[in-house]
């Protein structure tokens, strides 16, 4: 008699896709918020999810645009008023 449930195993494809679209979301807000912060997660969140093999590939590039987009607003931002924060 067997008491316990068959254990699956995760192949890391869901947390791939998820990777991706925390990438995206976080690139997204990255534009208004936070950057320098955001902008490398990113990033960092889309190479890993396209590393895997995420299903979500498109959002993943996306997340990945949007990251370098995060830092080149900074690197824009920083040069036109020389400080590393910018304010509306």
């Amino acid at each position: 008699m067997h008491l316990t449930a068959p254990t699956t195993r995760s192949t890391g494809l869901h947390d791939a896709d998820g990777a991706a679209v925390a990438s995206f979301v976080l690139g997204l807000l990255g534009l208004l918020v936070l950057n320098v912060v955001l902008g490398p997660i990113a990033i960092a969140l889309a190479a890993v999810a396209l590393w895997r093999g995420t299903h979500r590939r498109g959002r993943a590039l996306l997340g990945l645009s949007l990251g370098v987009a995060d830092l080149l607003v900074l690197a824009a931002f920083m040069h036109a008023d020389h400080t590393v924060s910018w304010g509306f």
